[in-house]
């Protein structure tokens, strides 16, 4: 009877099947692909991990300001931002240099500006974190946003400087239901009271005028008359609470106002006769002057000569004496930017580490626009787009700060925690 042949057993040297060189390979591809697919994801995640890690890194404080250090200059370049942005003046941090208010925001939504709120408090006298908002519900108003308010931050701000806290609080009720009947205007001032006393606030910073504009009740010369008759009501009602914390011994309101749209005033526009009959009621007056151009008109964010106008329109514009209110307004300054993709249109701010990462990404010229007295640059990105970036720098926000000083006012700075370290050296 013949042996069964039995199939011999493979041994390590014996060379592999076809069907298993076959497998082998796909399974080694398949290996290769996934890893170059997990790399190509996974390297600019680590590199923007590693770069937000180095920018929280504390940066020991240094003698000399950025004056001193020879910054503040026209002539300027991606390496010297890249490397002097977190280095701030010692000396800088123990005082302030503007000599009138300086009002600082502060976002929920961006975490720096709570820690530069408290890293920097010597250099502001209000600080307006953005809380609140006046709401209708059904029949009643609502003042929503008190989960927002960090109590054990506030604690924290007055232990360590004198900055009263007035939180933001923007009127999204319809004016209508607001202005026209005393009962409801007397509940809205009351929440806001309570919400003051409850909270230990120094008062608050109000925004209406621009939620009023765009439901076209400025243009009724009745109804803008109430609008006015409201901000009077709200001041009146803070001024008559006590408060231990200021000069002026009472709970305070600051009121947010646009920059009048030309020299020629629309009926929506803040004007000085407006200036004039709120000044009573209201302790200081937020000038928005940013936001000149946007993505369907790209270009600086305010430019200086533009600036100029609009305290001349407000301050000087009724031939009275207006401009001896100048002490009420905080000049608005910008610590964002803008990059904006020019040739397919649309863009948006940018804060100031995106800026920072554009800078050492793309290397770019920084450029000094005459014009507008702002430095930007241009880039063109990996899919060929051609881009335009302002975004602030110690030149530009030294010459706005100038401007602020030469007519009496103080400044309001949205938002702080968008800003780089080195620009409150400045303040």
């Amino acid at each position: 009877m013949a042996k069964k042949k039995t199939k011999p057993v493979p041994t390590n040297s014996d060379p592999p099947e076809k069907e298993d060189c076959c497998a082998a390979c796909c399974t080694a591809t398949t290996t290769a692909t996934t890893i170059i697919i997990l790399l190509t994801i996974l390297i600019p995640f680590i590199s923007l991990v590693v770069y937000q890690f180095k920018q929280r890194i504390p940066i020991k404080p240094i003698d000399l300001s950025v004056y001193e250090r020879g910054l503040v200059r026209i002539s300027t370049n991606y390496n010297e931002i890249l490397t002097e942005n977190s280095r701030v003046s010692e000396n800088a941090l123990r005082r302030r240099l503007h000599p009138y208010p300086t009002l600082g925001y502060i976002t929920p939504w961006n975490a720096k500006g709570y820690e530069f709120a408290k890293r920097f408090n010597s250099k502001f006298t209000h600080l307006s974190p953005v809380w609140y908002d006046l709401k209708s519900e059904g029949s009643r108003f609502i003042l929503q946003g008190r989960h927002n308010a960090d109590v054990a931050w506030i604690k924290d701000l007055r232990k360590s400087g004198d900055a009263l806290v007035l939180p933001r609080i923007v009127l999204e009720v319809f004016p209508n239901e607001l202005l026209k009947k005393k009962k409801r205007r007397e509940e809205a001032i009351n929440l806001i009271l309570e919400e003051c006393k409850e909270m230990d606030y120094d008062g608050i910073v109000l925004e209406s005028w621009s939620r009023w504009a765009a439901y076209g009740v400025l243009q009724d010369p009745e109804m803008r008359s109430k609008a006015l008759q409201f901000v009077k009501e709200l001041g009146k009602a803070l001024h008559s609470v006590n408060s231990e914390r200021n000069d002026e011994s009472w709970l305070l309101l600051v009121y947010v106002i646009g920059p009048p749209s030309s020299i020629n005033l629309q009926e929506h526009d803040f004007g000085p006769e407006d200036l004039k009959s709120l000044s009573n009621a209201v302790d200081g007056f937020s000038l928005m002057t940013y936001d000149f151009s946007g993505p369907q008109k790209p270009g600086p964010n305010a430019p200086l000569k533009w600036i100029t106008s609009v305290l001349q329109v407000l301050l000087s514009g009724s031939g009275g004496n207006s401009k001896d209110l100048a002490h009420k307004i905080f000049l608005g300054i910008n610590f964002y930017g803008n990059d904006f993709a020019v040739s397919e249109g649309g863009g948006g701010a940018i804060v100031g580490m995106e800026y920072l990462s554009l800078l050492e990404k793309y290397k770019p010229a920084v450029h000094w626009d005459e014009k507008s007295e702002e430095h930007m640059f241009m880039y063109t990105d990996n899919k060929g787009t051609k881009h335009t970036v302002f975004y602030p720098s110690l030149m530009s926000i030294s010459k706005r700060l100038e401007e602020a000083r030469q007519w009496g006012a103080g400044i309001s700075i949205w938002e702080i925690g968008q800003g780089l370290d080195y620009f409150f050296d400045l303040l």
